[in-house]
């Protein structure tokens, strides 16, 4: 049997012709709330660990150099065991849920137990990605290099900023000049979510990765 093709139902049918939906990307999301708690939980563990250890081994005697020697490990075990503790102490602003979306309106920070903002891509004339890589000095710096990453967005124009003052925290954070930064960690597998994210949506005003010198306290 060959099939031609296919008629067009006359004017006066019951239904009209259906037509394919357009087809939209799904969000893409980055759950930064999530990645701080797995973070916070197994740097908290290790800490707590070892200031624990450094306390069992200072209590027992199981340390070499005198009383002063054993007071010292103490006192850096309960540092350690302080460190560890810290994820619990400060669990609730940890654990809150902090989302990064971009989808066909714009990108967004979901944070519903903070401060929250929306910037639609048509007000926006670029959005870029500063990049902090730690210098390597040290032989472990080979193994384990810090990374700082943060999202920059750039107002389309001056109205921008009054339109959007949930966004105002942000406004030429760190370095950035007439634009805003969100910090989002050292994670550098955003990296890669966000530039995929930026070509998929709105590749004509992603300006890129920036790399800035890195500086101990930044963000």
């Amino acid at each position: 049997m060959m099939y031609g093709p296919q008629q067009q139902p006359p004017s006066n049918a019951p239904y009209p012709p259906q037509r394919h939906p357009t087809f939209a990307p799904p969000p893409v999301v980055i759950d930064v709330g999530g990645d701080a708690k797995v973070k916070a939980l197994i740097g908290g563990s290790v800490a707590g660990v070892l200031g624990l250890m450094a306390i069992f081994s200072a209590l027992t005697g199981q340390t070499t150099g005198g009383s002063g020697s054993a007071v010292a490990v103490l006192l850096l075990g309960l540092v350690f065991l302080f460190i560890g503790l810290l994820p619990i102490i400060a669990w609730r602003k940890i654990s809150r849920p902090r989302k990064l979306v971009f989808d066909g309106h714009g990108v967004r920070w979901d944070d519903p137990q903070g401060r929250p903002w929306a910037a639609p891509w048509a007000e926006l004339s670029g959005v870029g990605i500063s990049r902090t890589r730690q210098r390597r000095v040290k032989p472990a710096d080979y193994i384990i290099r810090k990374t700082m990453v943060r999202i920059d967005l750039f107002p389309a124009d001056p109205g921008f900023r009054s339109r959007h003052p949930d966004m105002e925290h942000l406004w030429e954070f760190h370095t950035v000049k007439n634009g805003y930064r969100l910090p989002l960690g050292s994670n550098p597998k955003y990296i890669p979510v966000i530039e995929h994210a930026m070509r998929q949506y709105r590749p004509a005003i992603y300006l890129g990765i920036r790399d800035e010198g890195f500086m101990v306290g930044l963000v």
